[in-house]
């Protein structure tokens, strides 16, 4: 986004490590940019220092990660990199202007650190599955004091005209689970272990709507990361004095997205050129739900064209990245069970309607099959597409994380639900 001087206006807040200011002109009366320091801190504050090239590093970072939890779908205050035509461009983020919530959201996959001070009879190493989830209030001055969900709920907190009801807690702890979860599996293709991070959130407006969204900032600042899980090659803010490894973060993080240009396929195969809506009603919600490209619709009949149907299913075969096949055909599904014994791709059918008087009588053509194949049958187009991204995520951290969100996201809906 081309931000220049003259549109920086002034000063909102500076804390350790970086600095937000107002943004001038009317697109921008909701935008703030938000500048990097060349610091480093710890215990609280307590302890800091400059650090030629930490402010670069750490929104190289940081916009990786948030750009990559933007296109999975949560919520966030980040909007955009700034364009190089600033002087600045390398150490500073254009975000949504949000009031901020004054707790630190920590999840922890591994006990360590200073869990273990306040826990002394757990080992170090333990895994905590599902997560650990804490909440501390931000307050250097006692040391972020730690506080229970039951605090929280009891504290009424109003930011930025938005009463913190439990709903809202709920919500929070939701997403800090799901952001960890995403990130975990991020990291995972780069062979690095992700044991604890912190998040936070802040309530922006849109449209006149107050919304909590995940904010701040999320860089090494913000996590333990161990490569290859061991604690000795860590990467957390000891990684700053080391310029040449901290290029990992965002490099990890494009490893993970870039993968959707090379992400498993999946082939569409209709027994008719008249089940073709059907069939793209599937592609678009694996396009655009979920995030897999690459989905290839063919149109070839078992019983009509058994010999074209071979030869397609060769064809798919050849291919690693075809994760999943889907089967659409109606009267007497051969479609489905032909391609499961010949093809050893899992293979979906799923019928192209939903009327109950036709489905009773041809849906034991895909559930009832020989021996020696296997076939999932589903219903409906939204079904179908969700089953194949599922398989697709077992083998891409970009579908995976999609998935957890859409998951995770109608929980939140649940939670806010009124009758």
């Amino acid at each position: 986004m081309e931000i220049t001087k003259s549109q920086i206006g002034s000063l909102i807040i500076e804390g350790k490590t970086k600095q937000v200011y107002n943004l001038n002109g009317a697109d921008h009366k909701n935008h703030v940019y938000v500048l990097s320091k060349d610091r480093i801190t710890a215990g609280d504050g307590v302890k800091s220092h400059t650090l030629e090239g930490k402010s670069i590093l750490s929104t190289k970072t940081n916009c990786a990660i948030f750009e990559y939890l933007n296109a999975i779908g949560i919520k966030t205050h980040f909007v955009s990199r700034v364009a190089e035509s600033n002087p600045d461009y390398q150490k500073a983020f254009v975000a949504k202007k949000c009031e901020m919530i004054p707790i630190e959201w920590v999840s922890r996959r591994v006990a360590t650190g200073s869990f273990l001070k306040r826990h002394p009879h757990i080992k170090e190493g333990h895994r905590f599955a599902p997560l650990k989830l804490e909440t501390f209030f931000k307050d250097d001055a006692n040391h972020d004091p730690f506080w229970s969900e039951e605090t929280l709920i009891g504290a009424e907190m109003n930011i930025g005209g938005l009463l913190i009801t439990e709903e809202y807690v709920r919500e929070m702890f939701q997403i800090t689970n799901l952001v960890f979860e995403v990130l975990e599996r991020a990291w995972q293709t780069a062979n690095h272990s992700l044991i604890d991070m912190k998040i936070e959130f802040g309530v922006a407006e849109e449209n006149g709507i107050k919304t909590v969204v995940v904010a701040d900032c999320i860089d090494n600042d913000s996590w333990r990361l161990w490569p290859n899980g061991e604690k000795r090659l860590m990467l957390d803010k000891q990684v700053y004095r080391n310029m040449d490894n901290s290029k990992i973060d965002a490099e990890a993080l494009n490893l993970a997205t870039d993968g959707t240009k090379y992400a498993p396929s999946v082939a569409i195969v209709v027994g008719s050129p008249s089940d073709k809506d059907y069939a793209y009603k599937i592609r678009d919600q694996l396009n655009h739900k979920y995030g897999v490209h690459n989905v290839d619709v063919h149109v070839s009949s078992a019983h009509k064209g058994t010999d074209k149907t071979l030869k397609l299913g060769a064809r798919l075969q050849q291919w690693t990245s075809t994760k999943a096949v889907i089967a659409v055909a109606g009267m007497s599904n051969g479609l489905g069970p032909v391609l499961a014994a010949n093809v050893p791709i899992p293979v979906i059918s799923s019928p192209p309607t939903t009327d109950v008087s036709v489905l009773s009588a041809d849906i034991w053509s895909s559930l009832r099959i020989p021996s020696g194949m296997s076939t999932a049958t589903v219903l409906g187009s939204d079904q179908a597409a969700l089953f194949a991204a599922n398989i697709v995520a077992n083998s891409d951290a970009f579908v995976w994380a999609t998935i957890r969100t859409v998951q995770a996201y109608n929980i939140v809906r649940l939670i806010h639900a009124t009758l």
